[in-house]
């Protein structure tokens, strides 16, 4: 049992066991708020905590799933490039939407940050909130902030955004497929972009595209905008 659990076999399996768990009461229950991913964490948490299973044994496994997270985000390509005269059609209102985004989130959380006082390793840990893992985890290693905070904040985001954005979006009375993308895309990455695909393929592709730029922007804009901000 003990070379089971010490192999990348146990947490892959595990993965996909309580993901497809989630997928299905998802689909049953049909209410944004059982979100596939979220009931997957919950499930995994249960699981090693009653089993006593190590974090550590879970773990190896687990970054295997990590390290394929940045190649398959390649994939998303495809819906863009069907849609690619759209974008061509709407570049300066895509490139401006997603740089508000990004500028918009540096801002909140380092006014929230400033005004309670948040240690600035915490702050620097939750800036790449709307970003890629794999490309969250450099940024906040190149700030000096704290990985696993950084790691929780992105699935946090993400899930959040998949279950709220659709209600945000009705809210802001944004009707627009183009606007539907680049907000998902720029405020939850992934996930966000999940949600998109399930709107339409033209929300999904401007989605993804929001995926790339987003990332991008953020981990070259916010440590000059970190320089402005003291």
């Amino acid at each position: 049992m003990e070379q089971i659990l010490n192999t990348q076999l146990f947490g892959l399996v595990t993965i996909l066991v309580f993901y497809n768990i989630g997928l299905f009461i998802q689909k049953k229950a049909k209410k944004p708020i059982f979100n596939g991913l979220l009931i997957c964490i919950i499930l995994i948490i249960l699981f090693l905590k009653i089993t006593n299973i190590p974090y550590e044994n879970f773990k190896i496994g687990a970054d295997t799933m990590n390290f394929m997270l940045g190649p398959v985000t390649v994939v998303l390509a495809v819906p863009l490039y069907r849609q690619f005269d759209l974008f061509k059609k709407h570049l300066k209102e895509i490139l401006i939407g997603i740089v508000v985004g990004v500028v918009t989130s540096f801002i909140i959380i380092t006014i929230i940050g400033k005004l309670t006082l948040t240690n600035n390793e915490i702050v620097y840990s939750i800036l790449p909130k709307s970003i890629t893992t794999p490309m969250g985890i450099s940024l906040v290693n190149a700030l000096g902030g704290v990985e696993s905070i950084t790691v929780v904040c992105i699935i946090a985001t993400g899930i959040f955004g998949n279950i709220l954005g659709d209600l945000v979006l009705k809210i802001g009375n944004i009707k627009h497929p183009v606007s539907k993308g680049i907000a998902l895309g720029t405020a939850a990455h992934a996930m966000g972009t999940s949600k998109a695909l399930e709107m339409g393929e033209i929300e999904g592709a401007m989605s993804s595209l929001s995926i790339g730029i987003s990332g991008v922007l953020t981990v070259m804009l916010v440590p000059i905008l970190m320089s402005f901000m003291g």
